[in-house]
C-alpha cells in the first residue's frame, strides 16, 4: 500500500509470520557468522492466529536512517544479523512502481533509501517460543514483498537463516525441514516444506508457558559453549540425528502419531542432556516443566501407547495430541 505524507511519499507492507516448534532440534553451529547448523532439524509451524509476529515495514525518502521498534521499544539495527539480512535483501531488490501514487523506485535506489520497521510478538519474547525465528522470518518476508524480491521461499529462507537459524523454517506452514547443507558459503543450507498445514489437521498443540522471563543463557552463547565442550553433541549430530530425521519424515508422511511422539520426546530429552553435558551446564527447564513431562510419561505408560507428546524448550513445554 502506498500513501502520501506531505510532499513525501511512503510505501508500506505488513505481514504476519507464525513461530515454529522443533520436534527434531537444531542446537549447535558449524559456522557462527553464516549460522550453519551441525545437523538437520524438523519443525511444526503453529497457527498464526494464535502465536505470530506482525511486522510493518516502510520506506520513504523522508527517512534519514534505518530504524526498528520491537513490542513498542526501539531496538538497534546495528547488529551483524540484521545487517546481513538487510544487505542480502537490498542486493536482490527489483524495481517497484505504484502508478496511482506516482511512486517509482528503481533497483539501485534501494541501496540509499532507509527503512522503518515496527514488529510485535503476541507471545513472550526470549522464553523459548522461537520469538527471534518468527521475528526474523517476518522481517525478511515483509521486506522481500516491499522490495519486490523475486525469490521463492526456500531462497528467502537462506536469508532469514542469517538473522536467526530457526527463522528459515517459519517461512513455511505445516511441517518444515532445515537442511544443514554442505557448502561452505551456506548456499544449500535452506528450509523446505515437508507437508502443508492441512496434512495433519487433527494434530492439537498446547503451549504451556511455565515462565515468561528471559532465559539466563542465550541460545547463541549456549550453542557456542555446547559445541566447544560437549562430546555428546558430536555423537548426536553424527550418529543420532541423521537416522532420527528420516524416521520423523516417515512418521509425518504417514501421520503415525506413536512414532512421531516417541521421536519428538526422545529428541527433546537428548537436547536437554546435551545442554547438561555443556561446561558450564545449561539449565533450560524448571520444576514445572519436569512435572508436566512426568505426567505425560505416566499417562502414556498407563495407556500402553503414546497419547500425548512433549517437546520442552526454555520456559515452555509444548504438548501434541492427535484427536483421532
Amino acid at each position: 500500500m502506498a500513501a502520501e505524507s506531505g510532499d513525501k511519499w511512503i510505501l508500506t507492507v505488513t505481514a504476519q509470520t507464525p513461530t515454529n516448534i522443533a520436534v527434531i532440534k537444531y542446537w549447535g553451529k558449524r559456522h557462527e557468522e553464516l549460522i550453519l547448523p551441525i545437523n538437520d532439524s524438523i519443525s511444526v509451524t503453529l497457527d498464526p492466529d494464535h502465536l505470530c509476529t506482525t511486522t510493518s515495514v516502510a520506506v520513504s525518502p523522508a527517512f534519514t536512517h534505518d530504524r526498528m521498534w520491537l513490542n513498542g521499544k526501539e531496538v538497534s539495527l546495528s547488529g551483524d544479523r540484521f545487517q546481513n539480512c538487510l544487505r542480502e535483501l537490498r542486493s536482490r531488490a527489483s524495481d517497484v512502481e505504484d502508478e496511482k501514487k506516482g511512486i517509482k523506485i528503481s533497483k539501485k535506489d534501494w541501496e540509499k533509501l532507509r527503512l522503518h520497521i515496527v514488529s510485535f510478538n503476541n507471545f513472550p519474547t526470549a522464553a523459548g517460543l522461537a520469538s527471534s525465528a518468527a521475528g526474523l522470518a517476518c522481517l525478511v518476508f515483509s521486506l522481500a514483498n516491499l522490495m519486490n524480491v523475486k525469490e521463492d521461499h526456500s531462497k528467502l529462507s537462506a536469508i532469514a537463516r542469517q538473522g536467526s537459524g530457526s527463522a528459515c523454517r517459519s517461512l513455511f506452514g505445516g511441517f518444515a525441514k532445515w537442511i544443514m547443507g554442505k557448502e561452505e558459503n551456506g548456499s544449500d543450507s535452506i528450509a523446505v516444506q515437508l507437508a502443508d498445514e492441512k496434512h495433519w489437521d487433527d494434530l492439537v498443540i498446547i503451549i504451556a508457558v511455565v515462565s515468561s522471563r528471559q532465559k539466563e543463557t542465550s541460545s547463541t552463547s549456549g550453542m557456542r559453549d555446547t559445541v566447544e565442550t560437549s562430546m555428546l553433541l558430536q555423537h548426536r549430530a553424527k550418529e543420532v540425528v541423521p537416522k532420527r530425521v528420516k524416521q520423523m519424515e516417515e512418521a509425518i508422511e504417514k501421520r503415525d502419531f506413536p512414532s512421531f511422539a516417541r521421536l519428538a520426546c526422545a529428541d527433546s530429552n537428548q537436547f536437554h542432556a546435551v545442554c547438561l553435558d555443556t561446561l558450564p551446564p545449561i539449565f533450560y527447564m524448571n520444576d514445572t516443566s519436569h512435572k508436566i513431562i512426568s505426567c505425560v510419561e505416566k499417562w502414556n505408560r498407563h495407556e500402553g501407547t503414546p497419547q500425548v507428546l512433549f517437546s520442552s524448550f526454555v520456559f515452555a513445554t509444548v504438548l501434541f495430541k492427535s484427536i483421532i
